[in-house]
C-alpha cells in the first residue's frame, strides 16, 4: 500500500491494497478500516468469497471497491484526511495488514495585489505602506512572500516589514493576506512589486504569482530645464513662441516665470499655465531678453531656477532710394537702391509688378524709361539664416511725358444716320484731358497712365465729309489724330437689291389676288345657275379647314416676311401690322 495518497477537495481518492499469499492460496477475507481520532479502527468493508459486506459508517454513500479490491472515496472533503488500513486473512497462512495516509489539498486562488492609492514620499519619517496581497480558499494553510523587480524581499528593521494574517473560513479553507511596508527612493518610481502565495501539492511546494504593480513615489526635483520652442535661433517677428519648463520631480513642482528688465525681474507667472508652459504670441524685438523659470517643491520647499535667452530676429526700416530723385521723362534712366536693418545678414531681390524676378542685390538700374514699361517695382528683403523672415517694399517710378495716342477707330465704316461710337486711347503722365472736334456724348476710362474716351454721335453728312478729331493734352504737350468715316458700299448694294426684290413680290401678290377673284366669280355664277348644290342640306367641301366648311378660303403665304412687312399696304395706303403679314386669307362667302 502507498504510504500517502493526496487528492484535491472534491476529487476521488483511490487507495490500493496489493497482497501475496504463498503457494497461490486464496484469501479468506479482506477488511478495510479507517483510524478515528481515538486511534480506534472502524471497519468499512468485509469481503469474503461469499460476498461483500459494507458497514454502516459516515462514508457509506461515498465508498466503492474495485475488482482489485482497491478502496475509492468520492467527493473528498476536508474531514477525510485519515489513515486507512487494509487487512487480509488467509487461513493457516495467517493475517497481513498495511495502511495508507490520505491527505487532502486545495489550490489557492491567484493572489490579488492592491498598491497604495496615495503618493509615497521618499522623505517619509515612518515606513510607508507599499501594497496589500490576498489569496483565498487554500488547504492546507499557505504563506506569502514579497518581491521587488523580481527579487524577494526580506524583513529588515525600520526598512522592510511584511506582516501576514491567516484566516480559516467557515468552509475550512484558508485565506492568507499580507501587507508590505518599505522605505522608498526616487528610483522606486520605476520599480515593480508583486506577491507570491506558496502551497503544498503532491508532496511538492508550489507557487502562484500576482500581477506586478508600481507605486506613486514622491521626490523633489534635482534638475530643471527651460526650453524655447521653436529653437531660439530661428524665432522671427510675428511668431508664436512657447517657453517650456521641465523638472524631474514628482509630483511636478509649482512653476514661476520671470523676464529680466534692466536690473529687475518682471513676474510673468500669471501668463503661464500650471504645467510650466508660457506662450508668447506675435513676438517682436521687444520680447528679446532673458527669461527665468523657477520651481518650488511643496514636499520639502526646495527651489531650483533656470535661465534662457530669447532672440527675436527681425527686419525693420526697409527703405528705397531713387537716383536721380528729380522728375523722370521718357528715355531717362534711374537707379533704385534698397536698404534695411536686421541683427542677421540680409539678401535683396527686385521684382516687377507682375512678380517677375528682375535682379538679385539691393540695386536696380532702369534705362530708356517709357510709359509702357512697368512703373511699379518691389524690393524683397530676406534673412537666409532665419527661414520665413522677409519683408517687401513697393516703389512707383513716375515717368512724365506728353500724351501719345496709341489706338483710334479710323477708318470707320458707317451708315448714314446711324448712331456710332468713336474711340480714342492715349497714354500720358501727368494725366491728360481728351477733347473732340464734334459734339456728342463722351465717356472716359482711366487706368494708371492710360486713358480711353468713347464718343457717341449720329452719322450726318457733315460728319461724313469732315470726320472727327481726337485731341489729347497735358502740361507737357498735345497729340491729336483724325478719324475718317466711310460709307460702306456693301450696305448700298444691299439696299438696292432689297428694293428690287420687294417690287417683284408686290407684282406676284397682285396677280395672286386677281386669280382668286376670278375663281370666286366663276363659283358664284355656277351656284346661281344651280350647277353646284350649295344649300344647307347638301353643301360640298371646296377647301379646308373643316372647322369652317361654310367658307371658301384661299391662303397666300410668303417666305420673305420681313420684306413684305414694308411693302404690303391697305386700301387707305397705311402699312399693315407685321403680325398680319405672315399668312393672308381671302374669304369667298356665298
Amino acid at each position: 500500500m502507498p504510504p500517502v495518497v493526496e487528492v484535491e477537495v472534491g476529487g476521488t481518492a483511490r487507495i490500493e491494497c496489493n497482497f501475496y499469499i504463498p503457494e497461490n492460496a486464496s484469501y479468506t477475507y479482506i477488511d478495510w478500516f479507517y483510524v478515528d481520532r481515538s486511534n480506534k479502527q472502524v471497519r468499512l468493508y468485509h469481503v469474503t468469497a461469499s460476498g461483500v459486506l459494507e458497514d454502516d459508517t459516515d462514508y457509506k454513500k461515498r465508498l466503492s471497491l474495485g475488482e482489485d479490491k482497491a478502496l475509492s472515496i468520492s467527493a473528498v472533503t476536508l474531514q477525510d484526511p485519515k489513515t486507512f488500513v487494509c487487512q487480509v486473512g488467509a487461513g493457516s497462512y495467517g493475517v497481513g495488514e498495511n495502511s495508507t495516509e490520505l491527505r487532502v489539498y486545495k489550490v489557492p486562488t491567484t493572489p490579488e495585489i492592491e498598491p497604495y492609492s496615495g503618493g509615497i514620499s521618499v522623505h517619509s519619517t515612518e515606513i510607508p505602506e507599499i501594497a496589500k496581497c490576498v489569496s483565498k480558499n487554500s488547504f492546507p494553510s499557505p504563506n506569502i512572500t514579497w518581491h521587488k523587480n523580481g527579487k524577494q524581499l526580506y524583513a529588515q528593521d525600520n526598512q522592510v516589514m511584511m506582516p501576514s494574517t491567516l484566516t480559516r473560513e467557515s468552509s475550512g479553507l484558508f485565506t492568507v493576506s499580507s501587507t508590505l511596508y518599505a522605505l522608498v527612493t526616487r528610483q522606486d518610481s520605476q520599480s515593480q512589486f508583486h506577491c507570491t502565495v506558496h502551497y503544498w501539492q503532491g508532496g511538492h511546494l508550489r507557487a502562484l504569482d500576482s500581477q506586478a504593480v508600481k507605486v506613486n513615489v514622491f521626490y523633489p526635483s534635482e534638475n530643471l530645464k527651460l526650453k524655447v520652442m521653436p529653437s531660439s535661433m530661428l524665432v522671427k517677428e510675428g511668431d508664436n513662441v512657447t517657453l517650456v519648463c521641465e523638472a524631474d520631480g514628482n509630483p511636478q513642482p509649482v512653476f514661476s516665470f520671470f523676464k529680466k528688465n534692466l536690473d529687475e525681474w518682471q513676474d510673468l507667472t500669471s501668463l503661464a499655465d500650471d504645467s510650466g508652459v508660457l506662450r508668447l504670441h506675435d513676438v517682436n524685438k521687444t520680447n528679446n531678453g532673458t527669461y527665468r523659470c523657477q520651481s518650488l517643491d511643496l514636499d520639502d520647499m526646495s527651489q531650483i531656477e533656470e535661465d534662457v535667452d530669447l532672440v527675436v530676429n527681425y527686419i525693420e526700416g526697409v527703405h528705397v532710394k531713387m537716383e536721380p530723385s528729380s522728375t523722370l521723362r521718357e528715355g531717362d534712366s534711374v537707379t533704385l537702391s534698397c536698404d534695411a536693418h536686421s541683427p542677421v545678414g540680409l539678401k535683396y531681390q527686385w521684382k516687377d509688378d507682375k512678380g517677375k524676378k528682375l535682379v538679385e542685390g539691393n540695386q536696380l538700374f532702369l534705362s530708356n524709361l517709357t510709359f509702357e514699361k512697368s512703373n511699379t517695382f518691389s524690393c524683397k528683403v530676406m534673412a537666409p539664416s532665419v527661414p520665413g523672415l522677409e519683408q517687401s517694399k513697393k516703389v512707383s517710378v513716375a515717368v512724365e511725358g506728353k500724351p501719345r495716342i496709341v489706338a483710334i477707330s479710323s477708318p470707320l465704316y458707317v451708315r448714314h444716320d446711324e448712331v456710332i461710337n468713336l474711340t480714342c486711347k492715349a497714354i500720358a503722365f501727368p494725366p491728360p484731358t481728351v477733347q473732340w472736334s464734334i459734339n456728342g456724348t463722351a465717356h472716359e476710362y482711366v487706368d494708371n497712365q492710360h486713358i480711353a474716351s468713347n464718343l457717341t454721335v449720329r452719322v450726318s453728312h457733315d460728319l461724313l465729309r469732315a470726320g472727327a478729331m481726337c485731341r489729347v493734352s497735358n502740361s507737357l504737350g498735345v497729340s491729336e489724330k483724325h478719324i475718317q468715316l466711310v460709307v460702306d458700299d456693301s450696305i448700298r448694294k444691299d439696299q438696292k437689291s432689297t428694293a428690287e426684290s420687294q417690287g417683284v413680290i408686290i407684282v406676284a401678290i397682285i396677280v395672286a389676288i386677281l386669280v382668286v377673284a376670278v375663281l370666286g366669280a366663276v363659283i358664284y355664277f355656277l351656284h346661281k345657275k344651280g350647277k353646284i348644290p350649295c344649300g344647307r342640306a347638301g353643301k360640298q367641301d371646296i377647301t379646308k379647314p373643316e372647322a369652317r366648311k361654310d367658307k371658301i378660303v384661299v391662303e397666300v403665304k410668303s417666305d420673305k416676311l420681313s420684306e413684305e412687312a414694308g411693302l404690303l399696304q391697305g386700301a387707305n395706303g397705311e402699312k399693315r401690322a407685321s403680325a398680319d403679314q405672315s399668312e393672308k386669307y381671302i374669304d369667298l362667302r356665298n
